[in-house]
């Protein structure tokens, strides 16, 4: 190799070397990986837990959805049955209880037996039903033999046609009383009949025992139909503007229902007005009984709605857990309505969570005790 060859290949070494040692010590090289120390660090507010950590906690993550619906108030209500709901079944003729077959509380079916009473109206009306049936056989027999008459032209026909109708109202007459006893479900023969439920329903009062007397003026047992409950509830002055027909109410434990009036005047003492809703039969649902109805409208824009158990309190703060990449947020967050902002399982939150975002609804506890640990 020539001299000049050399010097080339040398230059180019150089080159390379020089190459190598700027571009080392430039500002283009990547940067060293966090020491542990301070891999551990995270951003104020946010709990680094890393997956294995999640699962060894339990914790469980579920979207939040945008509210639809979110408490308004909580107003005092008494649970009580329709107004068309309610059958009273009274006693058709007097008489002695002689049997009871249900007690207050008692859930009846439509045509069940409630009571047997002995009467001596019904007595009577069998044997009055006894008699008619023997002057219809008569009546008939008459009539038939008188119509075979007139048809071989011995007697008029008038005479025919006669005992024709006495047949007849003979027949009505039978038929009029054996009416009236299968009315009251009566037994002439016995001198007793049974009171019945008419409607299907709960015995909400059960006013007579075996031996006490009876009488049309009275209702032994009144029935409430079943699965239809209305309550009645106070509505503040403040709030008879925000609440309409159509609203959600709720009543514990999660019996939902809805608004179908609401008063438009308001009562001098108590400086509110009725509120009456709907509400289906459900644990706990009697007539009479004093409750609390959670009163829901519109939810504002930006609300949110997660289960219940994502709320967790550290100190006088509300807040949940929230996923983020570098583990769980600590959101502070607003419930919505007086009420709590629980409806049906679910909380709705006025601010501090975005719908999509996912919220912690398992493991909160064990996340508590780590941000107090801090």
């Amino acid at each position: 190799m020539s001299k000049r060859n050399y010097l080339l290949a040398g230059v180019a070494v150089i080159v390379l070397v020089l190459g190598v040692w700027w571009f080392a010590g430039s500002g283009t090289a990547p940067e060293p990986s966090l020491q542990p120390a301070e891999a551990g660090k995270a951003a104020p507010g946010i709990l680094p837990v890393d997956r294995k950590q999640a699962a060894q906690l339990g914790i469980r993550l579920v979207p939040a959805i945008a509210a639809i619906e979110a408490p308004i108030a909580v107003i005092p209500a008494v649970i009580q049955p329709p107004a068309n709901a309610r059958v009273a079944v009274a006693a058709t003729f007097p008489g002695v209880v002689m049997r009871t077959l249900v007690v207050e509380g008692d859930t009846v079916r439509q045509g069940q037996p409630l009571a047997i009473i002995s009467s001596r109206d019904v007595l009577t009306m069998g044997a009055d039903l006894t008699r008619a049936n023997a002057r219809a056989g008569v009546a008939r027999s008459n009539a038939a033999r008188l119509s075979q008459l007139a048809r071989e032209g011995i007697i008029a026909g008038a005479r025919a046609d006669e005992a024709n109708a006495l047949a007849a109202e003979a027949g009505a007459d039978v038929a009029e009383k054996a009416r009236i006893l299968k009315m009251v479900n009566g037994v002439g023969a016995s001198g007793t009949y049974t009171l019945t439920a008419p409607i299907a329903g709960r015995v909400t009062t059960a006013s007579v025992q075996t031996g006490n007397p009876v009488d049309g003026t009275t209702a032994p047992y009144v029935i409430d139909a079943a699965n239809r409950y209305e309550v009645v509830g106070q509505l503040p002055e403040r709030l008879v503007g925000t609440a309409r027909p159509g609203m959600t109410v709720l009543i514990e434990p999660d019996i939902a229902g809805r608004v179908t009036a609401v008063g438009s005047t308001i009562d001098p003492a108590t400086r509110s007005v009725v509120l009456k809703a709907e509400i289906p039969a459900g644990p706990g649902i009697i007539a009479g009984r004093a409750t609390s109805m959670s009163l829901s409208g519109p939810a504002p824009a930006g609300a949110v709605s997660v289960p219940s158990g994502a709320i967790a309190m550290i100190g006088d703060k509300t807040i949940v857990f929230v996923a983020t990449g570098g583990g769980y947020a600590i959101r502070d967050v607003t419930l919505g309505g007086s009420g709590g902002g629980s409806v049906e399982g679910q909380t709705v939150l006025l601010s501090g969570v975005r719908p999509g975002e996912q919220v912690v609804i398992s493991g909160t506890s064990a996340l508590k005790a780590l941000a107090l640990s801090r």
